[in-house]
């Protein structure tokens, strides 16, 4: 068995840290150059050259990664299950088919099977929450207007 492979593999907390400490920096170097549309980067001397949307996209996967979270990367035009988008609205599977069913969210069938595009299903998801914030801002319009101490 070959140790030192084992041992270049840094530990969580490690990796924890180096994610954390590598999103703060790119956050700061994407903040001071907002007019760079791409970074030169040099990796074990091969030079490499990324558009600013991947640097965007590793600032956030190494903020999530520095947060312990799990993360997975999908195209927007990507197809989901019933399963995965109940999951990511945090609803169960039958209450998900019947907004299916109620045309709140469309769909497609592969054979009996429905696919969510990740698109319309991520627009959802943002209605919804706005939706919910706006709800949540006028309950607590209405208790400032009523005196209610909050």
């Amino acid at each position: 068995m070959n140790t030192n492979a084992r041992e270049s593999v840094p530990h969580d907390a490690e990796l924890t840290r180096l994610a954390r400490a590598s999103a703060t920096e790119l956050s700061q170097l994407l903040r001071e150059r907002p007019e760079s549309d791409r970074a030169h980067i040099k990796l074990d001397g091969a030079d490499l050259v990324l558009p600013r949307q991947a640097l965007v996209l590793l600032r956030d996967l190494l903020t999530e990664m520095a947060q312990g979270n799990a993360v997975t990367i999908l195209p927007t035009h990507a197809e989901v299950t019933t399963q995965e988008a109940a999951n990511m609205l945090n609803v169960s599977r039958p209450h998900l088919v019947k907004l299916l069913e109620d045309g709140a969210l469309p769909f497609s069938r592969v054979g009996t099977h429905r696919r969510i595009r990740l698109q319309d299903l991520l627009a959802y998801k943002r209605q919804q929450e706005e939706a919910s914030e706006a709800a949540l801002q006028e309950l607590a319009d209405q208790a400032q207007d009523l005196d209610m101490g909050y």
